[in-house]
């Protein structure tokens, strides 16, 4: 495969066929750097060599019904992990002042359970009106399954993107989770997009599905026409449903990334969970198919120090592509 010739088909408009998306997974590994410089081609035409920070606030942890096999806050696990309501306003606003401080553009609100509660989607709300006025960054809430009247009351309270990952393919779905169905993820990404609210979704990878199952994920996440997809490589917690899984190497995640670009060729691709301990040494390479990552900590594991993130954007020769924040006040 002549991975500079498929990159500019994509540019010009090619859907990737599942043959080309398999030979992308498949690549030997002698290939790669190849196939990244075709990924960068795609990357560097919609987003130069600019990279988007997100940092994300664990809002609620633990007390979650749901039976996620990867997750340590899922009512199947005995993971150690810190437990606590949802948060105050007044700390939710910490962490923005946090995220200002550290660059971050986008600010991630995150909250374990099925769904959010009436006085939670209060909350959030009172915090993001504050957010907007002092600092001007782009929040994403993570709240779970939304009813219509909780998306509306988001989007007006300024709330600009709502997460809600796919994680998997349909068919490897219930294999992860059977508390809820991949239809309700699905339909949580529609309703925020009824409602104004820029949608967000991405992918696990390394649980235990097949090649397939990737290029499925990658392929529903281009139909859903997400507009910033983050990958998650799978951290496997002791505690959980998958517990000593340990199916990945960096090589295949930076193949998986540039897959996601490929597929996705427009869209804001975020190296998230798990980049640390899958990507290890080779986390630069990501960053030429992926544009944008998370800093600092992630909801139950610990991230990479701040510090370290800027100096491998500075070693890479990219760019902090910095928002137009407001004046804090």
């Amino acid at each position: 495969m002549n991975w500079q010739t498929l990159a500019e088909e994509v540019i010009d408009g090619k859907v990737l066929t599942d043959e080309e998306a398999m030979s992308i997974l498949e690549t030997d590994d002698d290939d790669l750097l190849p196939l990244l410089q075709g990924a960068f081609t795609i990357r560097k035409h919609y987003y130069g060599k600019k990279v988007k920070l997100n940092m994300i606030i664990n809002a609620k942890s633990g007390y979650c019904p749901e039976n996620c096999g990867y997750c340590a806050q899922s009512r199947d696990s005995t993971a150690p992990i810190e437990k606590y309501p949802f948060i105050t306003k007044e700390q939710i606003l910490e962490g923005a002042r946090r995220a200002y401080e550290n660059k971050a553009g986008t600010y991630c609100i995150v909250a374990s359970g099925r769904g959010p509660t009436t006085k939670d989607v209060r909350v959030v709300s009172e915090a993001v009106e504050e957010i907007k006025e002092k600092y001007g960054l782009t929040v994403c809430a993570c709240l779970g399954i939304l009813k219509e009247e909780q998306a509306a009351k988001l989007k007006e309270a300024g709330v600009d993107r709502y997460n809600h990952n796919l994680n998997t393919s349909e068919r490897h779905h219930d294999f992860i989770t059977t508390s809820h169905t991949y239809e309700d993820r699905v339909g949580t990404v529609e309703m925020a997009k009824r409602n104004g609210m820029s949608p967000c979704s991405g992918a696990i990878i390394g649980m235990k599905e097949t090649k397939e199952d990737v290029i499925d994920i990658a392929r529903s996440l281009r139909a859903l026409d997400a507009d910033s997809i983050p990958v998650n490589f799978l951290h496997a917690i002791d505690g959980t449903k998958l517990e000593g899984t340990d199916e990945l190497n960096p090589r295949y995640c930076l193949k998986a990334l540039a897959l996601f670009r490929y597929m996705n060729p427009t869209k804001e691709i975020r190296i998230s969970g798990g980049r640390e301990v899958n990507l290890r040494s080779l986390q630069p390479l990501g960053l030429y198919a992926a544009n944008s990552i998370f800093v600092g900590d992630y909801l139950t594991t610990e991230g990479q120090e701040e510090n370290s993130d800027f100096k491998m954007l500075q070693d890479l020769g990219f760019e902090i592509e910095m928002p137009k924040l407001a004046e804090p006040v």
